[in-house]
């Protein structure tokens, strides 16, 4: 095992004496190519050109000297230090921060950006990657090759936002772009390289900043609770059944969640107040209307799309969650085609909920079904003022391994 590993921190600033001192001392070396370029690399040490994290580690584990790995930015922020710290490899670190690259690209920029979110972008990740810009004002994006600026600009197809591409931060070849996002994909940028994505939120006013990452839409001012009461919602359409619909669907930052006939949008509100990004579908022109002032009123974004299903859907990007507020089984079996892993719909008479939970399994999806029932009472007489009743039907998409 190495007998001390010192992970440094590289912005482009000049090594600080505890680097230079870690340095000359060193046996081995790991970082990117232009690590290993910089002078204060001892001739005599071992060099590990970073490419897979793991495989480095393993060979920092074996290796009998002192290591020292560099890291672009704060090593400690979505960087090397989680990898070297797996207990697998039983390294102990100590750590140089510098600059992290999201926060020079942001003081490039010139905003602040305790507000936005911060995800990282792998050909693995980058849809999850592309639905936080979708749902979210502010996102800082840490790219890597096969998912830059262009394929996140590729997969935002109908979304328009503000680019700020920072190129190479901390080098002499360091540039700062600022285009739109229909643009981005026309062009080879080059890596390292962090995108800062604007566009569509409100702004969170100074006093309402103190948690990182806190959005308009998650600030006090916002009101507390989802599945609120609402005076124009449909037929059936209880708040007690859009609270279960949205328990059932369990609407998360990353996912996408198509909200089909979504009325007064009330479902597809509350699964972007809760980090999701939604694409609402209703064929009601006053529909789509009204979840658009429902939206803009709570601080989210999401996006309207005016047209009737199934034939609407065919070019909607991937869902993760599906909930389907009308059309019976033709739309249940157009959305189940696309296999989400959830989908949640409802029906108003025992036959419809037969055909819905049979065209569900049909494609392969566990379904339950559970009669709702639900009597709202005004309370300065405990008299009835409405009833509903419905079937709300469940669908899970069964785990492959």
């Amino acid at each position: 095992m190495a007998d001390r590993v010192t992970v440094i921190g590289w912005d482009g600033s000049p090594l600080t004496a505890a680097a230079r001192s870690a340095l000359s001392a060193a046996t081995l070396v790991a970082g990117a190519a232009h690590h290993l370029a910089l002078p204060e690399v001892p001739p005599t040490a071992e060099r590990i050109r970073l490419g897979s994290l793991g495989l480095a580690a393993r060979r920092i584990a074996g290796h009998r000297g002192t290591a020292v790995v560099f890291a672009d930015g704060d090593p400690g922020f979505f960087g090397v230090v989680r990898t070297l710290r797996a207990p697998e490899h039983g390294l102990e670190v100590e750590v140089v921060p510098a600059v992290s690259s999201v926060a020079a690209a942001f003081a490039r920029a010139g905003m602040p950006w305790d507000d936005a979110q911060v995800v990282v972008a792998h050909p693995r990740t980058l849809r999850r990657a592309v639905n936080v810009i979708r749902a979210h004002g502010k996102v800082a994006v840490l790219t890597s090759p096969g998912a830059g600026p262009a394929e996140l600009a590729l997969l935002l197809d109908g979304v328009h936002r503000t680019f700020v591409i920072c190129e190479e931060l901390g080098t002499d070849k360091e540039q700062v772009s600022v285009l739109t996002s229909d643009r981005a994909a026309d062009h080879t940028w080059r890596d390292p390289n962090v995108v800062i994505v604007i566009g569509g939120g409100q702004a969170l006013a100074a006093e309402q900043a103190w948690l990182l990452g806190q959005s308009p839409a998650q600030s006090q001012s916002a009101g507390r609770g989802w599945a609120r009461p609402q005076a124009d919602t449909g037929e059936g359409e209880s708040a007690q059944l859009r609270a279960a619909q949205l328990a059932r669907l369990g609407p998360r930052t990353g996912d996408l969640v198509w909200d089909i006939g979504a009325g007064s949008g009330g479902v597809a509100v509350d699964a972007a107040v809760l980090g999701a990004a939604v694409i609402a579908v209703d064929a009601d022109p006053d529909a789509c209307e009204r979840i658009t002032a429902a939206a803009r009123k709570r601080g989210v974004q999401l996006q309207v799309v005016a047209g009737r299903a199934p034939h609407v859907l065919e070019n909607l990007p991937e869902p993760d969650v599906v909930r389907v507020g009308g059309g019976g089984a033709r739309v249940v079996a157009a959305v189940a085609d696309r296999r989400p892993e959830r989908i949640v719909s409802h029906a108003s008479t025992r036959d419809e909920a037969e055909a819905i939970g049979r065209t569900l399994t049909e494609h392969g999806y566990a379904v339950e079904c559970a009669l709702l029932q639900s009597v709202g009472l005004d309370t300065r007489t405990w008299a009835e003022q409405e009833r509903s009743v419905v079937f709300l039907l469940a669908a899970e998409r069964p785990v492959t391994r």
